[in-house]
């Protein structure tokens, strides 16, 4: 007897479904479309190229619009023997400074056995490297930095890439710019020589709303689920979950996605709204759990202050009361404190993990003043902290108040 077997009463093609796909046609996005290939036309018409900046939440679709786009493009300039197109796309999640970023688009270019290494040069030695490897390749070449925002505020190669040509680095190749973020405020942080070169041209991806999800989901079901195994009512649910939530399509997708694995697992052959709920719950604790991951031991106890908090009821919640749970924690578990001032920054990343909510309180004289709550269901938030931090009597201590409080 085999110990793997297939099962195959859901799925026809499941990867349909995952981040790695490419639709044949993006839904739900046809006004970016439009101005986005309004920004790439100086490309068909021979012109140097537009920098363009693209932002909006995870999920939303400004990759798979890039992808799809920039694909088109190079399909559609080979019937120009005056354009030469070559596109560079680089992911840059786990490199925080431009030297990195040219480092690695410096190996993208060369060939397997002749990189160069990511340390040992100085910064202009490497961005003189790229240059002579964009001179190579000749003609228009589109760079695309996704999650940029990650290189922070060492942007220099942000500053210097668009203007390579004027500045005599480069004669025979013009380079455009793509920058793709998920932070709002990243072209805040940028030095303002930098605005005016990157955001020539910016466009904005908004969450998708519910009847938006809703034609995405059915688009995709209808090539990774078989006929007739999506139970009433599913998509619609899939739809309102992430729309209520964060309006971003991989997260429609992905609850869709595990729902069906759940059914499959259960021997059902159709994905049923209770396949969805609970789908739901296991990738809000999962959530919860991988923004968890890199946290400091004090990270997890200022969440863990957040959970205690929401168990009597007591969020949203101010800082300073917060403050106040996070100490009993730390006495309790023998940890010693941090500042007040050091609290507030570890909230500020949990919020920028999605894991807790703030809301801004503007009191006058008295100044302002944030509250913060959790982002994602109680339940959900305790399971990972039992998993993380292992401190069973202080979160079964947190579950009996929330018992009391009919949480």
């Amino acid at each position: 007897m085999h110990r793997f077997e297939r099962k195959g009463t859901v799925f026809r093609n499941k990867d349909a479904l995952g981040e790695s796909y490419r639709p044949e046609t993006i839904e739900e996005r046809d006004e970016e479309i439009e101005e986005y290939m309004e920004a790439l036309q100086p490309v068909v018409d021979g012109w140097e190229p537009n920098n363009v900046f693209l932002y909006g939440n995870t999920g939303v679709g400004k990759t798979a619009v890039t992808d799809y786009l920039l694909g088109r493009l190079q399909e559609d300039v080979e019937a120009y023997d005056d354009v030469d197109l070559s596109v560079v796309s680089l992911n840059c999640k786990t490199l925080n400074s431009s030297y990195q970023v040219a480092v690695e688009l410096v190996n993208e270019l060369r060939p397997v056995g002749n990189e160069i290494s990511s340390t040992g040069y100085p910064q202009q030695t490497v961005f003189n490297k790229l240059y002579q490897e964009l001179e190579a390749l000749g003609g228009t070449v589109l760079v695309v930095l996704d999650e940029v925002d990650s290189i922070g505020d060492r942007d220099e190669l942000l500053y210097e890439l668009p203007r390579a040509r004027a500045n005599g680095n480069l004669e025979d190749t013009a380079v455009g710019l793509i920058g793709i973020s998920n932070d709002f405020t990243f072209r805040e942080q940028l030095d303002p020589r930098v605005q005016d070169t990157l955001c020539e041209r910016e466009l904005q991806f908004p969450p998708y709303d519910a009847p938006e999800l809703e034609n995405i989901l059915r688009s995709r079901a209808e090539v990774a689920v078989v006929d007739d195994a999506v139970g009433s009512g599913v998509l619609e649910f899939c739809a309102a979950l992430a729309a209520r939530d964060s309006g971003s399509a991989r997260q429609a997708l992905d609850l869709l996605r595990l729902a069906g694995e759940i059914a499959e697992n259960e021997d059902c052959d159709r994905i049923e709204q209770d396949h969805v709920e609970r789908a739901r719950s296991r990738l809000e604790q999962e959530r919860v759990q991988e923004g968890m991951r890199d946290l400091t031991t004090h990270g997890r106890l200022a969440l863990l202050a957040v959970v205690s908090k929401a168990a009597k009821q007591e969020t949203p919640c101010r800082t300073r009361e917060l403050y106040e749970e996070y100490t009993a924690l730390c006495d309790s578990s023998g940890v010693d404190t941090l500042s007040q001032r050091s609290v507030h920054s570890h909230l500020s990343d949990l919020r920028m993990l999605g894991i807790l909510s703030a809301e801004e309180n503007r009191s006058g004289s008295r100044g302002n003043y944030y509250s913060y709550e959790l982002d994602v269901p109680f339940e959900s938030a305790i399971e990972a902290m039992e998993d993380a931090l292992r401190l069973d009597a202080e979160t079964n201590a947190i579950r009996e108040i929330a018992s009391m409080n009919e949480r």
